[in-house]
């Protein structure tokens, strides 16, 4: 099943599938590492939900909502 990364409950994890946005916000992700085929698990919330903290290839990464609603990730059960 495929859902945006802003859609992920805490404890889900995931294959990033696709990296879409504007130039700078994709250019931003890509250099922080969320690439395609790289495993993603949303570790927090904040308590509003903005932003997400994910672990992504071995350390912890802060993202905004706005940020998070760019990436596609296949969940994985």
């Amino acid at each position: 099943m495929l859902k945006k990364l802003d859609e992920f409950t805490v404890g889900e994890k995931g294959i990033v599938k696709e990296v879409s946005g504007e130039g700078r916000i994709r250019r931003r992700l890509f250099d922080m590492g969320v690439t395609n085929g790289a495993e993603v698990y949303m570790r927090k919330a904040a308590p509003l939900g903005d932003p997400i903290e994910i672990t992504l290839r071995g350390y912890e990464l802060t993202l905004r909502k706005s940020e998070a609603a760019c990436v596609t990730v296949e969940v994985q059960i």
